[in-house]
């Protein structure tokens, strides 16, 4: 029995110099938090373009997820065509055409959490709109901080060491 708290002493010693920074080749990921905002811009013949951007100094990794282009109140019977301008794995800027919208056939476009990264332009190239775009501008950030989650950690395997060793079960006679 002294043997096996031991172990489990030494098991959870390992464990902790994991979490504190890593034994060997193993590293614990750092605490990760995700925020959410609603994303929402009109084009249209008065504002044919609209960038998003963060600013360059932030360490967070910031995604647009689009999820819907309409035509909304005043919208011609037009074809409105809506070009985003991005950069691709190679870090060249390119321009993509992701909706032709038309009031009398295809007045919306849903585009399922079409992912991006900033910076962004949305332009329309054709028509005189008023194009909506929505979607979500998502924040992660990675936190380098790990002494408040330590300090819980520790309370817990402090107490799995408290723990009493698990006997196994009593046989009751059996009465015929």
């Amino acid at each position: 029995m002294a043997a096996d708290g031991a172990a489990a002493l030494t098991f959870l010693d390992q464990e902790s110099r994991v979490r504190a920074g890593g034994v060997g080749s193993l590293q614990v990921p750092a605490p990760v938090t995700m925020d959410s905002f609603f994303f929402g811009c009109e084009l249209s013949g008065h504002t044919r373009s609209f960038t998003f951007k963060v600013e360059e100094e932030d360490d967070a990794e910031h995604v647009l997820a689009l999820t819907m282009l309409c035509l909304t109140e005043g919208a011609k019977d037009e074809c409105n065509v809506v070009e985003v301008v991005a950069r691709n794995h190679d870090h060249q800027e390119i321009a993509v055409p992701v909706a032709n919208l038309k009031l009398s056939c295809q007045p919306m476009l849903s585009l399922d959490d079409f992912q991006l990264q900033p910076p962004v332009t949305f332009r329309l190239k054709s028509g005189s709109g008023p194009v909506r775009i929505t979607g979500r501008h998502q924040i992660v950030t990675i936190s380098n901080d790990l002494s408040g989650e330590e300090s819980e950690e520790d309370g817990s395997e402090e107490e799995e060491a408290e723990l009493c060793p698990i006997l196994p079960a009593k046989k009751l006679g059996r009465r015929l």
